[in-house]
């Protein structure tokens, strides 16, 4: 091996090993990491801060003997604390915060041997699905400059795509890994509400969880291998044990029972690239033998985008309540965008018994698509109702804030809905538009079923392979 210029050959699960076998070492690993990274870093604004002096001295230090020792990683800038690093939420806000420990699931990405290079640019608190935040600038597409990579994990899927790195860290609260590994050509798959750790500071949440973006599905697998499992003092009760995922790439899917679902918004039409998608992943499912049905579990929409906007906006007035009492000061509107001002205002003004009432029917909707998935394995949706937009049209700066959010729902009517009900679903790049844009498929399975969502997606990857294709953008 010369240098290290097939350092973008591997996905983390290969670069693990050359590590492992001492074909090549970590600080040569992390040269070609940060070397591409800052390849791209004018074109993509993927990186909010630079972690080259941390990972140094974690090499230096000696690695943890874990699976995926020595491979380069980012983490999203957004809620998630890595000890004497910053965390910025997308926001001036919090501009000077560093953090005092690590998240749950740092301290696992840690141990299983993850070299982390950087923290990853992300919209103001995650509400947005195009990553643009007045704090650190816009980080663009790879596969076209002039479009969005996707949020509220943009920076990490805009990395990944640009072959910085084969995965990144990303959360999803309403489809945040999904919509831009959609946007990228990526893996994104959002687990099961509990499959990963949330905690110390937040032990619960009705809508986030956490993963990654990658290039290859067996990186998303083996990674949540690395992630998986009840968290110390978490509400939620501990999901039944789960065979190593990893292992459930090499099983065969059986014949699965497939409902497709192409319904938006009313009022709202279906760009036809993500239409084309869906159908052309339809026909391929028949041809490798399952059964595809159009049905749809018939969930109010509407009342989906009003419970994520209202529990957006009281999760805003909670954090940046926390951040004034860190500041001793208040809040004012130079601090926040146009869209987050005014959510920690509407947030105030949400009352226990309307809360109460909303979290209600998200229960209830949650066994309605339990009781759909009685008929139906898993449920096909286009990821997206658009191909990736403009840089702008979803701006958090802007005057007519109903309008801003009008304009996101109608991009994402089908991600949010598997936040609500805790169920797990992955989006997989099956598709690009003639002029070259990726355009992700969205399957969603049972409650607790990761199992079956990876044992087709392998079917798929196998069947339509993915990898091969290069965006404009590339650090290679």
């Amino acid at each position: 091996m010369t240098g290290f210029k097939e350092y973008g050959d591997h996905d983390a699960v290969g670069l693990a090993k050359l590590i492992r076998e001492r074909q090549v070492s970590e600080t040569e690993v992390l040269d070609e990491a940060l070397q591409r990274m800052r390849k791209v870093q004018p074109k993509l604004n993927a990186i909010t801060f630079d972690m080259e002096a941390f990972a140094r001295q974690s090499i230096a230090d000696g690695l943890p003997d874990g699976p995926f020792r020595g491979v380069p990683f980012m983490l999203k800038d957004l809620h998630v604390l890595y000890k004497g690093a910053p965390t910025h939420n997308g926001s001036n806000f919090y501009q000077d915060f560093i953090a005092e420990h690590d998240t749950e699931i740092v301290s696992r990405f840690n141990k299983a041997g993850l070299v982390t290079i950087a923290k990853t640019n992300t919209p103001e608190f995650g509400m947005c699905a195009s990553t643009e935040p007045a704090s650190h600038g816009p980080a663009p597409n790879p596969w076209d400059l002039e479009r969005t990579g996707g949020g509220s994990s943009g920076g990490s899927a805009t990395s990944v795509a640009a072959g910085v790195l084969p995965a990144a860290h990303a959360t999803d609260g309403g489809g945040s890994i999904r919509i831009p590994a959609s946007c990228c050509g990526l893996v994104g798959l959002k687990t099961t509400r509990g499959r990963n750790p949330t905690g110390p500071d937040a032990l619960d949440s009705i809508q986030s969880v956490g993963h990654v973006v990658s290039r290859s599905l067996r990186d998303t697998a083996h990674l949540l291998d690395c992630t998986a499992g009840p968290e110390f003092g978490a509400p939620n009760p501990a999901l039944p044990d789960s065979g190593p995922f990893g292992d459930e790439l090499e099983k065969a899917p059986g014949q699965l029972r497939v409902a497709l679902s192409k319904r938006v918004m009313t009022g709202d039409t279906l760009d036809p690239a993500c239409a084309e998608a869906v159908d052309k992943t339809a026909r391929l499912l028949e041809s490798l033998g399952h059964i595809v049905t159009e049905a749809d579990p018939a969930l109010d929409l509407d009342f989906v985008a009003e419970f994520w906007r209202m529990n957006a906006s009281v999760g805003a007035h909670v954090v940046l309540s926390r951040r004034e009492a860190q500041l001793s000061r208040k809040l004012t509107q130079d601090d926040v965008e146009p869209v987050t001002w005014a959510a920690y205002h509407a947030g105030a003004k949400v009352s226990a018994v309307a809360f109460s009432k909303a979290i209600q029917e998200v229960q209830l909707m949650g066994r309605k698509l339990a009781t759909f998935h009685l008929d139906y394995d898993l449920l096909l949706t286009p990821t997206l109702a658009q191909r990736p937009v403009k840089l702008g049209h979803l701006s958090m700066v802007v005057d007519d804030v109903d309008a801003y959010w009008t304009r996101l729902f109608r991009f994402i009517p089908f991600t949010p809905q598997q936040n609500l009900s805790g169920q797990p679903a992955i989006s997989l790049p099956l598709h690009w538009t003639d002029d070259g844009l990726p355009i992700g498929v969205q399957f969603a399975g049972r409650f607790g079923d990761e199992a079956t969502l990876l044992r087709l997606a392998a079917q798929l990857e196998q069947a339509a392979p993915w990898t091969h294709r290069i965006a404009p953008v590339h650090a290679g």
